[in-house]
């Protein structure tokens, strides 16, 4: 199935240790990007990004001179920009608008700007049952999730620590990743970093980068005519769960769930049929339950089915393929970058990395403490 609509353009911008504004990055971003597709600003007339600022679409609408006919600046961590994608996709069905930009950038390493808490309103549940105990924010949480499961399931933190080591082997073969030039790494490695919140270490933990990027969305119709392959959008779905951990039910369920099956109900297809996967890694623990929530693997299963390599370059289930948030990049919110590496696998312009035949793409991001989660479901024409 089809929606109609397809990404034609899609860029990162300068990634690692820039030194540049965040407003100079998203330039970078959106230039690449409109130009990747054979556009320009003049064709714009829809944006969608966030963390710019409270008025994030406004501010970089201003920034470009545009005056755009839609815009959507919703705030929901990393799962944003899987969301934009579907926001974007109806409103240019709906003639709304006709070109729509989604982009995101951020400079958090090289402003050192990186916060480990949240700020906490009064009165709120999470102010009276978790603030107390000082949790690292979100990483205490995440850390939390991983115990349980593991209490749960019988797994090992080695077993979970694969999901590390498989990054980092995607890394390996991406120029632009952080950690493209270092080395293998071993789950051994992994358990035996420095703890950060138990069981998690530093190797459990996503970096922290500037960088972000760009995609550039039309019509299927108008798209054909374009200077890229299209990559259709197929399918999406979401799910909002919690702002806390106190009223999660179950630690080892995420909404993941619900987003999944509304994004492979639209597209008309199953897990089965997915060539390539991104989904967002914050945390290994992340990427281990949304695995399940998504229908890849049964419900505790997942660090066995991943145990024989199946997620590293060369295995039946390619993941991750830029070396994700784990070791490619982080730059606070990873979900257009998702996007971006989903797009250049089904284009077959991923170099080295490169899935060969991949015509299905997953790309799910997810938000706060397990708290949003956004799929979306992307092919090309045979």
């Amino acid at each position: 199935m089809s929606t109609g609509v397809a990404i034609v353009g899609a860029a990162e911008c300068d990634l690692g240790v820039t030194g540049k504004s965040i407003l100079g990055l998203q330039a970078q971003a959106v230039g690449r990007a409109l130009a990747d597709a054979g556009l320009s600003l003049r064709d714009v007339d829809g944006l969608a990004t966030t963390g710019v600022s409270r008025f994030s679409a406004t501010q970089l609408a201003d920034y470009f001179g545009l005056r755009p006919r839609w815009t959507d600046s919703t705030f929901a961590g990393g799962s944003a920009f899987e969301m934009f994608v579907a926001r974007a996709t109806q409103a240019i069905q709906a003639g709304q608008a006709e070109t729509v930009v989604i982009s995101f950038a951020s400079n958090q390493r090289s402003a050192r700007s990186r916060s480990l808490g949240g700020v906490v309103e009064e009165h709120t549940p999470e102010a009276q049952f978790e603030t107390p105990y000082g949790p690292l924010y979100p990483l205490s949480y995440y850390a939390m999730a991983a115990q349980r499961y593991l209490h749960d399931f019988g797994g090992t933190h080695e077993e979970l620590a694969e999901i590390a080591v498989a990054a980092r082997e995607w890394a390996l073969l991406n120029p632009a990743a952080f950690r493209y030039g270092t080395r293998p790494l071993t789950a051994a490695e992994v358990v035996g970093a420095k703890p950060i919140s138990s069981p998690l270490t530093a190797l459990d933990c996503c970096l922290v980068t500037d960088g972000g990027g760009a995609i550039v969305l039309t019509t299927l119709e108008r798209a054909r005519d374009l200077r890229k392959k299209p990559v259709e959008i197929l399918g999406y779905g979401e799910r909002t769960t919690n702002t806390s951990m106190t009223a999660v039910p179950d630690l080892t369920v995420t909404g993941a769930v619900g987003s999944g099956a509304d994004a492979f109900g639209r597209a008309g297809v199953t897990p089965a049929d997915i060539d390539v996967v991104q989904v967002y890694d914050s945390f290994t623990i992340t990427v281990a339950l949304t695995l399940e929530a998504l229908g890849f693997c049964g419900r505790g299963e997942a660090l066995g089915w991943i145990a024989d390599g199946r997620i590293r370059p060369g295995g039946d289930l390619p993941l991750n393929t830029s070396g994700g948030g784990l070791s490619y990049c982080h730059p606070g919110q990873l979900g257009i970058l998702l996007l971006i590496e989903a797009v250049a696998q089904l284009r077959g312009e991923a170099g080295a990395r490169q899935v060969p035949g991949a015509r299905l793409a997953l790309a799910h991001g997810t938000g706060g403490i397990l708290s949003t989660h956004a799929t979306v479901v992307l092919g090309v024409e045979a």
